[in-house]
Formats: C-alpha cells, structure tokens, sequence
C-alpha cells in the first residue's frame, strides 16, 4: 500500500471514463493516487476491495486527503430488466456504503469524501430552473440516487461529504456513444420532441469541476452539468454538423418507449430538465466548455 501524504487521493471507480480521466489528470499534478480494484491487486497503486465479506480497511484511506466514489453499471445499457434494476441499484449502493464505513471509522482524522450521484435525482421532468436546493423527484431512476446519497451520507455528521449529482457526459464513451454510430448511419433526427432540455458536461469539466470541489472543500450536492440550456436537437444536430451527416429522421416517443421501456426512455432520452450548476458557479468555478456545441465539438476532436 502507498504511503500517506497530504497529496494522496483514493478512487473507487477509477476504471471508468471520470476515474480514468481523473486519475491521469490528478496525476499529472503530481497527486499520489491509490485506485481501488475489484480484483486481485497486481500494481503498487492498486488495493483490492469488495472481492469477499470483508469491509473495507479504514488505514487504506488513513492520511489521505480525500476519497472519491465514482463507478456504478451503465444506465445506457438497455432494457432495464427487474435483474438490471437490481444491478444498477447495488453496483452503486455497496461501493459507497463500504467507502461511508471506512469513512465514518475514521472520525474526525477521515478525509474528504467525494461521492458519485446523478442529475436523475431530480426526476424526468422537474419544473422550471434545478439547482441544489430542488426536492428529490419521482421515478426509477430518482429512487437509485436518493438511495445512493443516502449511502454516502452513512459516513456520519461529522464527514464531509459532497455529492457529485453529474449531467450525462459528452463524450465519445459517453451519451455520445449511441448518437454516433445513429448519426455514422445517417439514421439520427429529433428524439421524441427533440425540444426537451438534456442536462450535460464535458468530460474535461467534469473532472475540473471534481478537482475544483476536491481544492475548495464544498460540501452537499453539487451539480455537475454545462452552464447553458441544451435541448435534445442542439445536441444531435451539433453531432450530425460535426461528423457531415443528415439530421432528420424522427424517432417517436412511443416507439422508444415500446422498445426499451417506459423509465429508461423518460430518465434518458425524453427527460426534460433545466438542471443547473448553481454551487459550482458561485463557488468561482468557469466552464472550458460553456455550450454544448463545444463540448461536441471538443469530444470528436478527442476521439479523430
């Protein structure tokens, strides 16, 4: 196990598209990482957890200046089967609750716990402007982060906890991912209305946004999405621009509710949800990527 040093960051999660880009970048300011795998550990940064029984040991976070629960089974894959269901809420509850324990031993000498959630708190379709003080809304999906924030906040009145409500990403592993190979097939146009807003952050922002709460200690939910208001079209038609193809076949509400299913259909694609990053913005943090046509724009020339 790495030395402690005030500089040491642990991620859980660090597999994934936010912790791979949070790892390298928190890396290349020279930040000691420690990545918690769920496997046999086979490198000097690496701890094994949650591979039996045991829980975590709080001395893999002692000394460190914070921990980051990111991870969880993709909400992308379809359909949301009552197993699925299953998997997407425990993948998410037992990783934070055994972070929360470690957390929560370690009292007052604990570091700062930074814990993965989603916009899908709010609901499909909140009304008007959502910052953090918006009530928890209804559905599937808003069930599974107020069940995972409640995980986290198990770490005790006296951690300081954030909790990372994150937009869907724009990038290529990201919400991109299936509106890339419609769009490469000449298939995408509006989904649904096409009207609805869609929350939304650039990979970069997102981890600068993470870096920026890790530097300024903001505690409580924080939203992680873009500065400005996007609606399904601005996103698919920015992506048809950018990769030269047609931008006009409509793909029905009812259809995309047939095929894949009511909640995943209206937690993803036919949400309609003005989210915004209230605490972020008045904390002093600035947008590299300030609309989404940037962030599309910033995505591809990632992935030529």
């Amino acid at each position: 196990m790495p030395d402690s040093s005030p500089g040491r960051i642990v991620i859980g999660g660090a597999s994934g598209l936010i912790g791979r880009a949070l790892v390298d970048d928190l890396r290349a300011d020279g930040h000691e990482v420690v990545r918690l795998v769920r496997r046999t550990a086979t490198a000097p940064d690496e701890v094994e957890w949650l591979t039996d029984t045991r829980p975590l040991d709080p001395e893999v976070l002692a000394g460190a200046g914070a921990v980051v629960g990111l991870g969880g089974a993709s909400i992308g894959r379809f359909p949301w089967t009552r197993s699925y269901r299953s998997t997407l809420l425990w993948s998410r509850i037992t990783p934070t609750r055994a972070l929360a324990r470690a957390v929560r031993e370690l009292g007052d000498d604990a570091p700062a716990f930074l814990s993965a959630s989603a916009v899908g708190y709010y609901g499909a379709f909140p009304p008007g402007d959502v910052d953090e003080t918006t009530q928890r809304g209804e559905g599937f999906l808003a069930d599974v982060c107020g069940e995972w924030e409640h995980a986290a906040l198990g770490a005790g009145a006296r951690a300081r906890v954030s909790l990372l409500r994150t937009a869907p990403v724009v990038h290529p592993e990201g919400v991109l991912k299936p509106l890339m190979l419609l769009t490469r097939l000449g298939l995408s146009g509006p989904i649904g209305r096409g009207t609805q807003v869609w929350p939304w952050i650039s990979l970069q922002d997102e981890v600068r946004a993470i870096r920026h709460i890790l530097d300024t200690g903001i505690l409580g939910p924080v939203n992680l999405t873009g500065p400005t208001r996007a609606t399904a079209n601005d996103l698919g038609f920015a992506l048809a621009v950018r990769m030269n193809r047609p931008y006009l076949l409509r793909a029905p509400a009812w259809a995309l509710r047939a095929a894949l299913g009511r909640d995943a259909v209206e937690a993803l694609l036919t949400t309609d949800a003005n989210v915004v990053p209230a605490a972020l913005e008045a904390s002093g943090f600035s947008f590299t990527h300030s609309t989404v046509e940037a962030a599309v724009a910033a995505a591809l020339a990632e992935a030529d």
